[in-house]
Formats: structure tokens, C-alpha cells, sequence
């Protein structure tokens, strides 16, 4: 199965953050599942880190490293995300969450997040 894992599942998982789920980690390190970071929660992370609203040991390329050398394969923001966009409901207000359902009904990805505002658009979610 692909995972593509929100924003903040992936930086849970990254620092053992004790809020991700028992499931969530086993479908992170199962090797049947291919593991899909958005290049939108990189850009989040970046703003947040240099805005000083997260702290990153190692810094910020600390985290591209830990993405690679997780197995975590980077989706690309293509034009077929962004037209998806313009045309979800705002149930969701987050340009970054947004672009993030949108690449995983674009590619028929189930996404790996605790936020509830995801279960109303058609988008497969675990937790």
C-alpha cells in the first residue's frame, strides 16, 4: 500500500513523538508499504522552522536526511495536484493540508494522519 503521511505524522514519527498511533508506526516500518512524503509538508516544515515555530536538532536538512534514510520516497507537486485543489470543499483551511489531500486523491494514496477535518473529503485515512 502507499502512505503518504501528513505533515505531522512524519515529524511524530521522526522524533519517536509519543501522539502517533502504535497502528501508525507499524504501517510506517512495514516493508509492503511504500512510504510518500509530500514536498508541501517539507515546505511547511522550512517556514515553520525558520519562523522559529519548531525546533529541529540538526536543522532543517537534518530532517530531508532522516526522510531518506527512512526509505520515505518524496512526491513532487504536479499540476494535476494543484487543479485538484481548486476544486475541494473548504472543509479545510490549510493551504498545506489541502494540497496534501489533494495528491492523495489524485493518486489514490491513502494518507496517515490524526486530523479529523480530512474525513470529510473522499480521501482513504488511517490512524
Amino acid at each position: 500500500m502507499k502512505i503518504l503521511l501528513d505533515t505531522h505524522a512524519l515529524l511524530w514519527f521522526l522524533n519517536g513523538d509519543r501522539n502517533i498511533s502504535d497502528r501508525a508506526v507499524n504501517e510506517i516500518l512495514s516493508e509492503e508499504n511504500e512510504v510518500l512524503i509530500s514536498i508541501a509538508s517539507l515546505w511547511e516544515i522550512s517556514i515553520k522552522f525558520s519562523l522559529g515555530k519548531i525546533s529541529i536538532d540538526g536543522g532543517f536538512k537534518h530532517v530531508v536526511n532522516l526522510i531518506h534514510g527512512n526509505r520515505f520516497h518524496l512526491l513532487p507537486i504536479t499540476t494535476d495536484h494543484v487543479i485538484k485543489v481548486a476544486s475541494l470543499p473548504f472543509l479545510h483551511r490549510d493551504p498545506f493540508e489541502r494540497l496534501i489531500i489533494a495528491q492523495a486523491m489524485v493518486e489514490n494514496i491513502t494518507i496517515l494522519t490524526r486530523d479529523p477535518n480530512f474525513a470529510g473529503y473522499r480521501v482513504k485515512v488511517l490512524w
